[in-house]
């Protein structure tokens, strides 16, 4: 199957208009962090007790889509699925760059930068989550580089075997990132599950992403796609949302029924805007409807319904990351099971957090910057094909 690929022309007002936008982003981000390192990371509203916020929220929720994201062009790299050939570029480059946004994430929640970049390299600890993590990041960009390398120049033995390699790094880092929490100390955290069930949100996040990628830039920049390949990505979809599905249950009706963990399982569940996000953004709008969406023979085989679906994927694991990280923070911490604390000076009981103004400009400022590199890469870089179809649809065979 004869594919070409070509850069976008990029010369339009409105193309100039976004970049525009993303850099004017991409400096508001800025100011905020300047601003943030400058009077202390108290003025974001985190404290000893919420040392994590919107900044780790995010970062959780970019790695979870740059690794879902590699599942669309593991259908070609690794599967040999050549009708899918036509978005391996796009979703490397993507995925590279949602990477990216998850490392700038925590860097601008840091309130020491420097040590960012010394210290998870030089005291390296196997026992420790935190300094494994970094080698997984880092790691995972230079395949990207390579396996995006690989494509570009048509080498199909090494397409295959570093898309492969990228394939389970890929869920290894966000394994690696879900046994941060999973294997912690916190009461809601402590999950064996937890990693399986980041990798499922991942990629149901991921394909989820691909799609309104897939659908928006082929429509923006008019070439052709046929209808199937959509199809069958909402059916993949579909599966990946029963798959979430089953890791939340099975999670929180083993909280539920551990006398020991039940009252904090009632905190996670119903208290509180996490309790909200999770019944009304997480498991009726991102999951329940999308499911009923895509497992319907009509609106399942619907561009515009799996787009919709899509879209409510998306923000519906955004809201599982919210309901992941903060709650855990904000609950009190159980420091010695089975004892009563007559004198802390840790803030007993349940604390308070709310997002400031400064962590969503700095968010801003992050998908300002990945937004940028996306839509300069469109003109650098051939990564989008002029069309893509079927293989009952292609003139010749590959």
């Amino acid at each position: 199957m004869e594919i070409r690929f070509e850069r976008i022309e990029g010369s339009s007002p409105q193309y100039h208009l976004l970049l525009l936008v993303f850099a004017a982003m991409a400096a508001a981000g800025f100011i905020a962090t300047w601003w943030v390192i400058e009077k202390g990371i108290w003025v974001t509203g985190m404290t000893s007790r919420v040392p994590w916020g919107l900044q780790i929220v995010m970062a959780v929720y970019y790695i979870g889509l740059s690794a879902g994201s590699l599942v669309i062009s593991g259908l070609y790299g690794v599967f040999g699925k050549l009708e899918y050939k036509p978005f391996a570029r796009i979703a490397v480059y993507i995925a590279m760059l949602f990477l990216i946004a998850g490392l700038l994430s925590i860097l601008t929640d840091q309130g020491r930068m420097d040590r960012v970049f010394v210290e998870p390299f030089v005291y390296f600890n196997l026992q420790s989550m935190f300094s494994i993590n970094p080698i997984l990041y880092i790691g995972h960009i230079l395949i990207c580089v390579v396996y995006l390398w690989a494509l570009f120049t048509e080498r199909k033995k090494l397409t295959t075997v570093i898309a492969t390699l990228a394939f389970g790094w890929a869920f290894c880092v966000h394994s690696g990132t879900g046994a941060i929490f999973g294997f912690g100390a916190r009461v809601l955290y402590e999950s064996p599950l937890l990693p399986a069930s980041f990798v499922a949100a991942a990629m149901a996040s991921g394909t989820a992403l691909m799609i309104l990628v897939i659908v928006g830039l082929f429509r923006i920049t008019r070439r052709p796609v046929d209808d199937e390949l959509i199809v069958w990505l909402g059916r993949f979809l579909a599966v990946c949302i029963l798959v979430v599905v089953y890791f939340l249950i099975a999670e929180n009706a083993y909280r539920v029924y551990v006398v020991e963990l039940r009252q904090a399982a009632l905190y996670y569940l119903f208290s509180g805007l996490h309790g909200v996000l999770f019944w009304f953004g997480l498991m009726i709008g991102g999951l329940g409807i999308p499911m009923l969406i895509l497992f319907n023979r009509r609106t399942g085989k619907s561009i515009n319904w799996i787009v919709t679906a899509s879209v409510l994927v998306v923000l519906g694991v955004l809201c599982e990351r919210y309901v992941i990280v903060l709650p855990g923070l904000t609950h009190p911490p159980e420091l010695f099971p089975g004892m009563e604390i007559t004198s802390s000076v840790i803030e007993e009981g349940v604390v308070s957090y709310s997002v400031s103004f400064a962590e969503i400009l700095q968010a801003l400022g992050v998908f300002g910057v990945i937004g940028f590199l996306f839509v300069l890469g469109l003109k650098t870089f051939k990564l989008l094909p002029t069309e893509a179809r079927t293989l009952d649809n292609t003139a010749s065979p590959d």
